[in-house]
């Protein structure tokens, strides 16, 4: 009995020094998007949050075109919860990224329009989504999460 009466303090200690710190709650979102060209190489460069990514893949993902990514403008948004949100000019989907091991992941692709590119996409904070605003008058919108595309819920 002594040795447990010893023992469970012993192991309450040890089990708390491993628990892991939480700090909430936190909000990761970017107030606006980021427009940014794409480099010659394929980079780009997000000055604002020092972000810095080879775009080329995206581009080839989305386009089946190695050189794509030339002169093309890309938008990026981050939501509340950290995920990253990039699209372009002519792009039919939106990209949802987390970031893994100092690496974009692919979380979900978002499809917007199965027939053609969409056009003059632009990126707005509208919490709990995003929202993606495009068309050539910009009329059409749509609210997104990491998810997909949400319905907005009607307030009572």
């Amino acid at each position: 009995m002594k040795t447990v009466k010893y023992l469970v303090p012993f192991v309450l200690a040890f089990l708390t020094s491993c628990s892991s710190l939480v700090l909430k709650p936190a909000d990761f979102s970017w107030p606006i998007e980021s427009v940014s060209n794409v480099g010659n190489n394929g980079n780009v460069e997000v000055k604002r949050y020092s972000l810095n990514f080879d775009a080329r893949p995206l581009f080839i993902k989305e386009t089946g075109d190695s050189l794509s990514y030339q002169n093309q403008q890309l938008r990026v948004i981050r939501n509340s919860k950290g995920y990253y949100f990039m699209v372009a000019n002519n792009f039919k989907n939106v990209y949802v990224f987390n970031v893994k091991d100092g690496v974009f992941k692919l979380e979900k692709k978002i499809e917007i329009s199965k027939q053609e590119g969409i056009q003059n996409p632009a990126f707005n904070q509208r919490p709990p989504y995003i929202e993606l605003v495009y068309g050539s008058n910009s009329d059409k919108k749509l609210n997104l999460s990491e998810d997909g595309i949400e319905k907005e819920e009607v307030k009572k």
